[in-house]
């Protein structure tokens, strides 16, 4: 009689096991149960982006991290993507995620270099890395150890998700034809590049991308840089301003952030966490690959449809942009024990790989420049 009793009771707890792993306990299904009960508890995370809704490259590569991730977590983990302005503005992204507001964002992180002038080394630093590079540093040379205790003292865990590769110099109304020329030039250019333009006398402003077609075209400012030719031409700078320049120097390889609440990251099982930072390396490169083409194509149609010919920088230019930019990278890395170790690593990453990129990228890239046809008997 007591086994009998033992049984029955054994098989109650078993059947109460089963409904809560097939519920969750709370009404949520989880999936017929198999050997120990496992409770799976579904969420909505909300992620708040520095993007207007549905724009080409940035805009899409939030989404499709959302979608990913609450595909390969079978919705337990369903993402909900509001565009800059839905929620919060562009650039109260990164607070409203630091305080638990919302749970994750994706913008670009140099937005928060009024907290840290470490921010900006993350996203891009003039005449710094290239997104190869960026890539390389923050995997195997220590830059993610260091991102983590950066994000850390505002209550983040953020992740590299998202590159636009090397950008353009901007879209000015008059021509620069020499360093005099930026004197007086309201530019919107936001991170440290922002810095360096102000230091040859312009006056820079940090406008969310929504911001910027309006004020070039009204006046109030007169040069900005966005991206590239892809979101350029999406945004129609070339209807608004002439001059298209190049390189960008102020963002050789710029990368985006997908950042956690730190309470919110913490509270994922390990194989979520291991799951986003997948996604967020597999974003990485399937974004910058993006970019290579779509900047590719929209180059052409600005060319051929639009009459747009990027132009060069005048040599003086680009030597006194390098020059200044080496001046403000060592002043602010004597901001904080923090920017000056990013900075120390950074730098002595960069040196390393370039010392390799010059008998193998450049070298290659010079040699395939070579004329191929046979010389002249």
């Amino acid at each position: 009689m007591e086994r009998r009793k033992f049984l029955g009771g054994a098989a109650a707890l078993g059947a109460a096991a089963a409904l809560t792993a097939c519920d969750g306990g709370n009404g949520e299904t989880a999936g017929p149960a198999k050997g120990p009960a496992v409770v799976t508890r579904k969420r909505t995370l909300k992620m708040v982006t520095a993007w207007p809704k549905n724009f080409p490259g940035l805009g899409m590569s939030a989404e499709r991290l959302a979608r990913r991730i609450t595909e390969l977590t079978d919705g337990a983990l369903t993402v909900k993507v509001f565009a800059a302005g839905e929620l919060v503005g562009a650039f109260e992204a990164f607070d409203a995620v630091s305080s638990g507001t919302a749970d994750c964002y994706h913008v670009a992180d140099y937005y928060q270099q009024g907290k840290s002038k470490a921010f900006p080394f993350f996203t891009s630093v003039p005449f710094g890395m290239l997104a190869d590079e960026l890539y390389s540093w923050m995997k195997f040379d220590g830059g993610q150890a260091l991102y983590d205790e950066l994000c850390g003292k505002f209550n983040i865990r953020a992740h590299l998700a998202a590159s636009t590769g090397s950008q353009m110099g901007g879209w000015y109304k008059r021509p620069i034809n020499s360093l005099e020329d930026f004197k007086g030039l309201k530019v919107r250019m936001p991170g440290l590049g922002g810095e360096v333009l102000r230091r040859l006398g312009a006056a820079t402003v940090a406008l969310p991308g929504s911001e910027i077609f309006l004020s070039l075209q009204s006046g109030a400012i007169d040069g900005a840089e966005w991206i590239g030719p892809w979101n350029d031409l999406a945004f129609g700078m070339h209807k608004v301003a002439d001059h298209y320049y190049y390189p960008g120097f102020h963002e050789p390889g710029a990368a985006l952030a997908l950042g956690f609440n730190l309470d919110v990251w913490n509270s994922f099982t390990e194989n979520q966490k291991n799951l986003i930072q997948q996604l967020c390396d597999a974003e990485y490169m399937y974004s910058w690959a993006e970019y290579k083409v779509r900047n590719a194509e929209a180059q052409k149609t600005l060319a051929e449809q639009h009459g747009i010919t990027p132009r060069a920088f005048p040599e003086e230019v680009v030597r006194e942009l390098k020059r200044v930019s080496a001046e403000v990278l060592a002043e602010v890395a004597e901001e904080d024990d923090i920017t000056r170790r990013v900075y120390q690593s950074m730098m002595a990453a960069k040196s390393k790989y370039q010392a390799y990129e010059e008998t193998a990228e450049h070298a290659f890239i010079d040699a395939r420049r070579l004329d191929s046809r046979p010389a002249c008997e």
